[in-house]
């Protein structure tokens, strides 16, 4: 009883001293701890003095410290359990073993009872006023009562804490299964399992019991905008985090090293600490990740795919790397009748590039993506190499897969040919093109230059447009060029006598002459455009626009001025030779718009044939009926085949002892037979009868697809064939559209990207953007970084 004294002695002289307010500051478990120690011996000790019987001496339990409490209240306490009871025992030792620690120190009853008075006195000396700020009761007995029921009715409220969804749900009893309906919309939800579920319910679908701040990043949560546009919780998952990164760096064409900027990491840091910054190598490995994912929903979309595919290539040599590269793409149309293209291959192709490498790779594109057997036709520009490229093709692969045996392979690029048209009109006024093309280059060659012409044109009020070259090989860059220029000839006249040095100017006739050839030139410029599209079909808008060309060109050739003549002249020349190879598809196509059918080329032929109608004509007929007896044929194979093969034998048991008569199938070879000739015989084919059916009327909206879409079961054979010729591209820009996207992402910052690198680039940013609403690369997401550099020399070498 001293040691307790002492300690609460020391306690209190530590704080120097022993006001009121001091001792409010002592610590209330050690306070507590010793002034119930004191209490529980005074009444101890009076006991003891009433009745000096051992038998009433208090348990060990009683007396022991109970472990601190964060209440306020320094009474509160564990309920503790009482010790095991012992049976009496009258030998005064074992008696004297039992007891507490501190009641065996216990003086005798008389001197106990002077000490508790003493410790009474004393007790209410130190503690002063405190008793009253902490509720402290003057009778022992009475203290020790309630302080077990505080400890009880504190225990209780811990137990009894209530989830906040109960503010949302009313429990039910359905049958001897405990429900929660919801107050707000009814639904009815399992309980006695946990309240976790009605949380979810009432934060995702009401939106209550939204979590705070410190708990969203406690619980790694982050906020997301739903559909509906309204914020929601969403857990941070780090996978996808990278997985998003990486997508916005693949379909914007940003460098590897943008993720290891300073400033983009702080932003990050900014958005979201719980992110865990990449590297440009890691970059890379999740470039590759989405090109192998992304190419696996390819693959799948081509081979549930039951139409054919029409394949374009190109070559193309980076000026940066000097290395060639071949793109290979593919357009088809879904079974939801929507024009397709994916590419398939960004390869680089190690030099020479001969027919015999070309063809070789392309064989094992085709066959690694299963397309071999699939193929429709393979649009190539018009060159001496891909001519034997083809023809090396059709020794590779099976001619039996293809149509009408391959008569249709090869489809030369329609932009080429008519470049190559336009190109031979376009030499007759060579000299005065020149001229043109030297003065736009002498006035853009430098900046003051540059600047003086637009002086010029403020000077005579004319809109300043940038004045840019031709490409000799794209003869739309040329229209282009002369049409700009055209417009600027009052301001290069201006300029002469400003600038002694500028001796290019045309001349007069000249510069008629160029005006002259644009206004011819104009409506090919226009059937460039038209039909260099990728989100349409091509195939059933070409052939009437050439047919306009033809018919154009006639008229050219009796025209009063002869540089016209002599261009309209070479142009025919150029047509006539391409025309033959090109036609059949292009007339099977036209046939088959609704708009069109047979009556567009009963208009044209007569216009563009004078001699040969009649053979012309007859040609188209035999080419129709060839192609419907094809798919015809085609489409029993399909229909009857499997069926032929599996019942036309007699099912016998292996064992002919025991020859189970009742089960065998006597009838089964009539029951194919039957399936295969009993089918009702109509007098007209699909053919015919989509003929004999008037025209459709053209508006500016018809979709032919979604036409074929709706009337594949009024004529099935017709609508199969469709599909696979209305998917033929006309020409290559697909791919070469491929080419610009690869010149900028192989900039001349960026030259050392490994080629397998570039080409996971390439392929996963064409089929993220196929794949979204955008349905391509839209021109405005394009981000050159030329100012960027990529370094990737030494990079993986895991593509095939």
């Amino acid at each position: 009883m001293v040691c307790i004294l002492l300690d609460m002695v020391v306690e209190i002289g530590y704080h120097k001293s022993i006001s009121n307010t001091t001792l409010v500051t002592v610590r209330s478990d050690v306070l507590a701890s010793s002034c119930r120690r004191l209490i529980v011996l005074a009444a101890g000790s009076q006991q003891q003095r009433a009745s000096p019987d051992s038998s009433s001496i208090q348990p060990a339990s009683a007396i022991s410290d109970p472990p601190s409490s964060s209440s306020n209240n320094i009474f509160q306490q564990q309920q503790h359990q009482p010790p095991p009871s012992h049976p009496p025992s009258s030998h005064p030792a074992r008696q004297q073993q039992h007891l507490p620690r501190v009641q065996q120190r216990l003086p005798p009853t008389s001197t106990a009872a002077r000490l508790s008075n003493f410790y009474r006195k004393l007790l209410r000396f130190i503690m002063g006023n405190v008793s009253e700020s902490y509720n402290l009761p003057s009778n022992p007995s009475v203290e020790s009562e309630n302080v077990q029921e505080e400890m009880r009715s504190d225990k209780k409220r811990k137990q009894r804490v209530v989830s906040n969804c109960w503010d949302h749900f009313t429990k039910l009893n359905v049958g001897s299964v405990a429900k929660a309906k919801c107050n707000h919309c009814g639904t009815v939800l399992s309980c006695g399992s946990g309240t976790s579920h009605l949380n979810r319910h009432t934060r995702q679908i009401h939106g209550f019991n939204q979590p705070t701040i410190e708990e969203v990043f406690e619980n790694k949560q982050h906020l997301v905008k739903t559909e509906s546009g309204e914020l929601g919780i969403q857990k941070f998952d780090p996978l996808v985090a990278r997985q998003k990164l990486t997508t916005v760096v693949v379909k914007h064409e940003l460098p590897l090293r943008f993720v290891e900027y300073e400033s983009f990491r702080e932003f990050v840091d900014y958005c979201n600490p719980l992110v865990k910054h990449m590297s440009r190598n890691t970059l890379k490995s999740e470039i590759f990740k989405i090109y192998n994912v992304e190419k696996g929903k390819a693959m799948n979309l081509l081979e549930v795919n039951n139409s054919r595919v029409a394949i374009t290539t190109d070559m193309w040599t980076a000026c940066n790397q000097k290395k060639g590269y071949m793109v290979v793409t593919g357009h088809f149309i879904d079974n939801s009748w929507h024009l397709q293209s994916r590419i398939l291959r960004f390869i680089y192709v190690q030099a020479p590039h001969t027919a015999d490498c070309i063809s070789q790779i392309l064989v094992k594109c085709l066959m690694d993506w299963n397309l071999d057997r699939k193929l429709s036709t393979v649009t190539l520009d018009n060159c001496s190499t891909n001519d034997a490229m083809v023809a090396r093709l059709k020794g590779l692969l099976s001619t039996e897969s293809m149509i009408l045996s391959g008569n249709f392979f090869h489809m030369r690029c329609a932009a080429h040919i008519l470049n190559l048209i336009v190109k031979d009109g376009l030499s007759v006024i060579e000299s005065g093109i020149t001229r043109v093309r030297d003065s736009v280059s002498y006035w853009s060659s430098s900046p003051k230059r540059v600047e003086k012409f637009e002086v010029a044109c403020r000077q005579i009020q004319i809109d300043v447009k940038k004045l840019g070259l031709d490409c000799p090989t794209r003869w739309n860059s040329t229209f282009a060029m002369l049409e700009l220029a055209v417009k600027y000839k009052s301001v290069f006249s201006r300029l002469q006598t400003l600038e002694p040095q500028y001796k290019c100017l045309p001349s007069s006739e000249e510069w008629e002459l160029a005006k002259q050839m644009l206004d011819y030139l104009r409506p090919f410029s226009k059937l460039t455009e038209m039909f260099s599209g990728t989100t349409y079909p091509t195939a059933n808008l070409f052939f009437p626009l050439v047919c306009k060309m033809r018919i154009a060109l006639k008229g050219w050739q009796t025209s009063d001025v002869p540089a016209v003549k002599n261009m309209a002249d070479n142009m025919i020349g150029k047509f006539l030779k391409y025309w033959d190879e090109i036609s059949g598809v292009l007339v099977m196509a036209v046939i088959l718009d609704p708009r069109y059918k047979m009556v567009l080329i009963n208009y044209y032929y007569p216009k563009i044939y004078v001699v040969g109608l009649e053979n012309q004509l007859k040609r188209v007929r035999e080419l129709c009926n060839e192609m419907m007896n094809y798919y015809e044929a085609k489409s029993a194979t399909t229909r009857y085949g499997v069926v032929g093969e599996s019942s036309t034998a007699l099912v016998v048991p292996s064992d002919q002892s025991h020859i189970d008569f009742d089960n065998i199938d006597y009838m089964g070879d009539f029951d194919a037979y039957a399936t295969q000739n009993s089918q009702p015989i109509s007098s007209k084919s699909d053919l015919d009868m989509y003929l004999e059916d008037p025209l459709v009327k053209r508006t500016p909206d018809f979709d032919v697809l979604q036409w074929w879409k709706m009337n594949k079961g009024k004529y099935p054979i017709l609508a199969e064939m469709a599909k696979d010729l209305l998917a033929i591209p006309v020409t290559t820009v697909a791919s070469e559209s491929a080419f610009s996207t690869g010149g900028r992402t192989l900039s001349p910052h960026r030259s050392r990207l490994h080629p397998d690198t570039l080409e996971a680039i390439m392929c996963s940013q064409h089929w993220l953007w196929a794949t979204s609403s955008r349905g391509g690369v839209p021109e405005e997401e394009i981000f050159t970084g030329e100012e960027l550099k990529d370094e990737d020399e030494d990079g993986p070498q895991i593509l095939d």
